[in-house]
Order: C-alpha cells, then sequence, then structure tokens
C-alpha cells in the first residue's frame, strides 16, 4: 500500500510517498522497520528508471516501511534546490527520519538510511549525527562531495559560478552557497565514526561516481570498535542498476542484508 504525504520543513512542504507492507507483520513483532530513502544530486523519489520505486515495493514485500522522498527544489517539493546547502540536505533528512518516527507500528530501534550517489554522503553525515539511525545503505555513494559533483557538471560549467554567480545544470540553479558548501563535508572520513552496521553496494561500470569509493568505504568501516560491514560490487552495473539483473542482484543482496539473511532471498519473478 503506498500512501502520498508531506514533511514539514522550515516552512516548506516535502513530498513523500510511504510504502506500507500489503499483509501485517506476526505478532512476535507488532512494530515494523523502516528505510528512509536518499535521493541523490538533483534526482527525486522516483529515481532514473524508477529505481527507488521499484525498491520500495520491494522492500515493502519484506516487511519493511519504506519512505521515499524529494528534497527541496526537486521532484515536487517546495523550494529551490541549488540556493540550499549540503547542511540543509543533512537537515531534511533528520526531517524525514521524524516524519517516519511519527508513523503508527513503526519500531525506533529500526531506522535505517539508504543512500544512492549524493544521498549516500549525506546519508553518512546524517546517521553520525542522528542517533535515531541504526544502520546505512550506501548505493554508488559519492566519496568527495566538491570533486565528484565539479566533475558531473564539468569543470568548464563550473568555471560560470564565478562569472554568472550561479551553474546552470540540467535547469537548476547551483548557487555559489551551495557549490562551496560541499567542500565541508568529507563521507569517506566521516563514515568511520558512526557505529551501526553499514551495506555498500556498487556498479563495477559505473561511470558517474568511481566504484574505488565503495572499497575505500569499506575499508573505513572495517576499522571501526563498533558495527558490523558488508561491500557487495556488482559486476557490469552502472550508476542507477539500469537493466533487469543488475537490479535485481542489488534489490537482493539489499534485502537479505536487512533481513539478516545468511544468502540473498530470492525475489519474486528475478530468477535470483
Amino acid at each position: 500500500m503506498e500512501k502520498h504525504d508531506c514533511i514539514h520543513w522550515k516552512g516548506k512542504k516535502l513530498t513523500a510517498t510511504v510504502h506500507y507492507p500489503d499483509s501485517p507483520v506476526g505478532k512476535e513483532r507488532s512494530k515494523q522497520p523502516v528505510v528512509v530513502i536518499c535521493h541523490g544530486f538533483t534526482s527525486n523519489r522516483i529515481g532514473v528508471d524508477r529505481l527507488f520505486v521499484k525498491t520500495a515495493q520491494q522492500l515493502s514485500k519484506n516487511q519493511f516501511v519504506v519512505i521515499r522522498f524529494d528534497y527541496a527544489g526537486c521532484g515536487e517539493s517546495e523550494g529551490n534546490y541549488g540556493e540550499h546547502c549540503f547542511e540543509d540536505l543533512i537537515d531534511q533528512t533528520h526531517a524525514a527520519v521524524s516524519f517516519a518516527l511519527q508513523l503508527p507500528g513503526i519500531d525506533p530501534d529500526q531506522i535505517t538510511l539508504l543512500g544512492h550517489s549524493l544521498g549516500g554522503a549525506v546519508a553518512v553525515h546524517s546517521a553520525d549525527r542522528d542517533e535515531r539511525v541504526k544502520r546505512l545503505i550506501l548505493w554508488s555513494a559519492v566519496g568527495k562531495p566538491f570533486e565528484d559533483i565539479v566533475k558531473i557538471i564539468g569543470q568548464e560549467e563550473y568555471s560560470n559560478l564565478f562569472i554568472k554567480g550561479y551553474v546552470d545544470h540540467l535547469g537548476y540553479s547551483l548557487t555559489t552557497t551551495f557549490m562551496q558548501s560541499l567542500k565541508k563535508f568529507h563521507p569517506l572520513d566521516q563514515l568511520s565514526r558512526f557505529t551501526g552496521d553499514v551495506l555498500l553496494v556498487h556498479g563495477t561500470d559505473d561511470k558517474d561516481i568511481s566504484a574505488h569509493y565503495c572499497s575505500e568505504f569499506f575499508e573505513k568501516t572495517r576499522k571501526r570498535a563498533c558495527g558490523n560491514s558488508n561491500i557487495h560490487l556488482i559486476k557490469g552495473a552502472n550508476h542507477t542498476f539500469s537493466s533487469i539483473p543488475h537490479f535485481n542482484k542489488l534489490i537482493a543482496a539489499t534485502t537479505a542484508w536487512l533481513t539478516k539473511s545468511s544468502s540473498p532471498l530470492k525475489v519474486p519473478g528475478t530468477g535470483f
């Protein structure tokens, strides 16, 4: 079951969709775990090739409540994306967690952030500051926000920032405030502070964000005193896992980890 709602953040409405399991959980677990999806740079809660819609549908079949929402200025949310800074993305994520905990039947000890691309970097910093977040899933996560975003928009376009005061990227006006804010955040280092469990997934054919980051994140998490970490590289997958086999492997590995299975679950209709 899906329900459309909104998250309130600093006077703005952030559009959200909540996916609930179709069947009730057993009596032994009356409260349900929740996964909050953090989308990437200039993306939205649907995702490229419906990545987040398909993810939410599959996870809800496995008794997870899933929240996918649009950051301010993305998708159907109010605001202008480029005028906000990275810190605001963290704050909006905190608002999404608070929203999740207000839903009926949610287990407050089972809050997971799932971040994709730049949303992975946001999820890392959000989890470090928010003790309510118990687990992290990072898909194709950005390791160096400033360098990676400049690479995506192009050095030539980035140079317009000093001429016009903004960068026009796909119709989004990325202000100096937004671009400069990225320099202060270092998720590769920050992840080592998180004490919960972490799942890292990346496609080996990712042309946008290098899969080397996945291994670097994993090495950082292995040195922690608390929390387990798992890494899963999907051979040939691109940044958004945009093929049936690659998505099937992505969601099977993610579901298996979330449910603490020793081996990936078979997702109906995938053959994986």
